[in-house]
């Protein structure tokens, strides 16, 4: 009895003084009326008074349609609302829990059991039915007749995978079929093979392992996050050779990943040496070239068979400045972005876009967003504008109209955007379309205005041609992290599916400001503004200081400026698309994805309060410096005290929408909390985030690993269906690839984890295959 009353009385003192704290930020009264209820129950149970167990079933009933009525049948909400509430219910029908009554009290004591009996079976009941129910899950079928009757894939041969979305227009999309949706959970393991590159203690803690391989001839062609460069026989995963370019750790290095390496091959020089390369970007900001049947350094590109992407660079520092994801080779050229360290100072390397000549690896042109009429080489030293805005992700190009599509990233610091240059405003955060032999611009779209969040346009744009009333339209499918999804005329850069401007918060600090309105596409995928009874913890308590979180910080909506007091970003910078982008069917006109939901917090922290001996970022959980700046910013995920994310569940779903009409057809809970903490876990299909991307094939199928648990899994495009899943060794935040060798399909899988997200690490390459009959 007495440890029943401390219990009660300490969630009582909890919840009063927590829900008066949250009545004063203007949030729900429940948790302060549910304090003042644990009390009066905890002090009848001291003096051992059988209306304790009334008292309690009142606690449950109020609690219950509380519940229901902020959330409706939904398990997740509902259950951690009531799951305290309701266990110690079960504690106070004990015999013990209240004590022996005293004379002429049992009545009473047996009504207050029959009343708190009750209770805790209609909450019971009501469990069991949300159980049964998904309000989240959004049924549907995608159209299964073909649009056109073919996918229109260029060069490449069906059973092969040359660039990184398989061709240049970077649609993820294989025409085999020779494993679909009726036989797809016949797949079983072909081959293993491990790297040997292994994340290792002194990296830096975004070490990730990411790329997607190559698939050419007969071999396969991959790098790591310490980028060597890989040749597996794709038949077996034999190493067929591999390259080192010794490239030394560095500290100050924000991101250590590689995304993949590019193909070329030199038709009329068949039978020479290096007449098929990969190219190898490094962490060292080198464009390295190699022999593609050798794997020997074409020591007649660049010099010794490298570029040197330091060159014209200004604000020189090793580690601010690499390349994360492989170039786009189109047109003779060979086309090149990199990535920037965010955050870490205001003087930062330009984001210059660069095409060099893919034989000898002289510069041709170079596109400079902070100097973007000017894209003649430059002189000896002269250097490119500095901070402007970069591509770090991954471009597309169209050869027949001459554009390369380039996915533009925001001027860092992301959250100060005072001093920006009108070229500046006019390029960060857009998809811009760049003439292909010269660099100039054709067009831009613009997807965030002065952007303050970090919505870089993360994910390489797609390309296909999609019908509408007036005939095949050449496309381009752009992803934001913000959610919306660009269909845009490629020639132009105007909507195909309508955009239209809507008011957006206001209030920046006074050195700032922000846009009157933001763009949204008729596509988008973008979430409901959060409310207070969209906050989320394991339990009441953790629910209640996510409340007070929630009320404490600055939110009006999707693009509520930075603050001093903090700001509440949702979507978060992880973004609803990142890089892994989405797959589009070609022939279908149709898109799968893996819209993912978090939301983040950034607070503006004034120069004369950041300790002046911290040199090092925090990265996206902690403080970024911005030095030179008047702030720094501390940006972490929205989490309650346990470390819970504090909005509800799903926070991962797969989607598949119909291009040509902009319509989402169907939406569901991607992802298993199984490997999401130091221990197992039930494998509870909960909606979990992830980062990675999906392809789709011929055969109906699409794959995708990426989220939190380890496992690759196969689903059914039309419906949306899993059809079928493998455990991985590893975190598996790769976009997977398809090919043929021989007379038989394979689907690989590199498994190597993620640093950020805290997958397992490892250096798995992984083919599956069919049986043979």
């Amino acid at each position: 009895m007495i440890v029943i009353f401390i219990l009660l009385f300490a969630i009582a003192l909890y919840l009063g003084v927590g829900g008066a704290w949250l009545i004063s930020l203007g949030g729900s009264w429940f948790y302060f009326i549910a304090g003042i209820a644990f009390a009066v129950t905890a002090f009848l149970v001291l003096r051992r008074r059988p209306s304790a167990r009334l008292a309690y079933a009142l606690i449950i009933i109020g609690t219950l349609a509380w519940a229901l009525w902020e959330v409706g049948l939904d398990w997740w909400p509902l259950g951690t609302r009531g799951g305290v509430v309701i266990l110690l219910g079960l504690w106070m029908l004990t015999p013990w829990a209240v004590g022996r009554p005293r004379e002429g009290r049992e009545e009473g004591g047996r009504l207050g059991r029959l009343a708190l009996g009750g209770a805790v079976l209609a909450s019971l009941l009501v469990a069991g039915i949300s159980l049964f129910r998904d309000p989240h899950n959004i049924p549907g079928r995608l159209e299964a007749e073909p649009v056109v009757a073919e996918a229109g894939t260029g060069d490449v041969p069906p059973g092969e995978w040359h660039h990184y979305g398989r061709t240049l227009y970077g649609q993820r999309y294989s025409p085999l079929d020779q494993i679909n949706t009726e036989n797809v959970e016949q797949l079983e393991v072909a081959w293993t093979y491990r790297t040997g590159d292994m994340k290792r203690p002194e990296d830096v803690s975004e070490t990730t392992y990411q790329v997607t391989p190559l698939k050419v001839g007969d071999l396969l062609y991959l790098c790591t996050p310490h980028h060597l460069a890989i040749a597996l026989d794709a038949a077996t995963g034999e190493e067929r050779w591999r390259f080192d370019p010794e490239i030394p750790l560095d500290q100050s290095r924000q991101h250590q990943t590689c995304r993949g390496v590019s193909y070329h091959a030199d038709p009329a020089r068949a039978g020479e040496t290096c007449a098929a390369r990969i190219f190898l970007p490094t962490a060292d900001a080198r464009l390295i070239a190699l022999d593609a049947v050798t794997g020997a350094v074409c020591t007649g590109f660049g010099e010794n068979g490298a570029v040197n992407l330091w060159a014209n660079m200004p604000n020189q520092k090793s580690g601010f400045y690499y390349s994360t994801s492989p170039p786009v080779v189109a047109g003779g050229l060979i086309i090149i972005g990199g990535a920037v360290n965010d955050n870490y100072a205001m003087e930062a390397p330009s984001g210059v876009i660069r095409a060099y000549d893919v034989n000898t690896g002289e510069l041709v042109w170079n596109w400079d967003s902070g100097n973007p009429d000017r894209t003649e080489p430059p002189g000896p030293g002269e250097t490119y504008t500095q901070n402007s805005p970069n591509s770090w992700s991954v471009m597309s190009a169209d050869p027949e109209l001459g554009m390369v599509y380039v996915p533009l990233g925001n001027r860092t610091p992301d959250q100060l955007g005072m001093g920006r240059s009108p070229a500046v405003e006019r390029f960060s955060s857009s998809i811009v379309a760049l003439d292909l032999a010269t660099g100039q611009v054709r067009w831009v779209r613009q997807t965030v205005h002065h952007d303050l969040w970090d919505m870089d346009v993360p994910a390489q744009p797609v390309l296909l041609d999609i019908t509408t009333e007036n005939g095949p339209v050449p496309a381009l499918v752009g992803p934001t992290k913000q959610g919306d999804i660009y269909v845009l005329d490629r020639r132009t850069g105007e909507p195909i599916i309508p955009i239209r401007e809507v008011p957006a918060p206001g209030g920046a600090i006074p050195e700032d400001f922000t846009a009157p309105t933001q763009p949204v596409s008729g596509l988008t995928f973008m979430p409901e503004p959060l409310e207070g009874k969209d906050m989320w913890g394991a339990s009441l308590f953790d629910q209640l200081a996510c409340r007070i979180q929630f009320r404490s910080l600055r939110y009006e909506g999707r693009y509520t400026p930075p603050s001093l007091e903090g700001t509440l970003v949702y979507p978060g910078n992880f973004g609803v698309f990142n890089w892994g982008s989405i797959a589009v069917d070609p022939v279908r006109q149709v898109m799968f994805g893996m819209p993912t939901y978090l939301a983040f917090t950034s607070q503006l922290i004034p120069r004369e309060e950041i300790d002046p001996d911290q040199r090092a970022n925090a990265g996206e959980a902690g403080l970024n410096l911005n030095v030179g700046g008047p702030y720094g910013v501390i940006m972490q995920p929205f989490t309650s005290p346990l470390g819970f994310p504090c909005q509800a569940p799903p926070w991962g779903y797969v989607a598949g929408a119909n291009l040509r009409t902009g319509e989402i057809v169907w939406m569901h809970k991607n992802g298993t909390i199984r490997d999401a903490g130091p221990v197992a876990l039930p494998p509870i299909k909960l909606g979990v985030p992830g980062i990675g991307g999906p392809i789709i094939t011929a055969g109906g199928v699409a794959f995708l690993a990426a989220s939190i648990d380890n496992y690759l899994r196969a689903y059914d495009v039309s419906t949306g269906e899993q059809l079928w899943q493998q455990r991985l060794p590893a975190g598996g935040q790769a976009t997977p690839m398809t090919y043929t060798a021989g007379d038989r399909q394979f689907v690989v899988q590199v498994a190597g984890g993620h640093g950020s997200i805290g997958t397992d690490p490892g250096d798995y390459v992984i083919a599956y295959t069919l049986p043979r009959p």
